[in-house]
């Protein structure tokens, strides 16, 4: 199951809309991140993946609160530990 606005802004404790654009779009970048680190191209697929749902959470929440100072080689080295047990060897 996909990561909701709602589900994300309760990971976020975000209580107004002004920045709801913004997070869906996070969300949606962030689960490409993480498909791509999972080496899937199938959402189902991916979501059936015991940490995916953190993973995309994580990653939403760190684009989010990083806006400006983003560290993207720490961000993909968690990702990478988070997502390592399903992580395919190959597309």
């Amino acid at each position: 199951m996909a990561v909701t606005l709602e589900e994300m802004k309760n990971y976020l404790r975000v209580d107004y809309d002004d920045d709801d654009v913004l997070i869906e779009s996070m969300v949606r970048a962030s689960e490409k991140i993480c498909m791509d680190v999972a080496r899937m191209d199938d959402t189902q697929e991916f979501y059936a993946v015991e940490n995916a749902e953190i993973a995309v959470q994580y990653t939403a929440a760190y684009l989010y609160e990083h806006r400006e100072d983003a560290d993207h080689h720490a961000m993909m080295l968690t990702l990478r530990a988070l997502l390592s047990g399903s992580r395919k060897e190959a597309f």
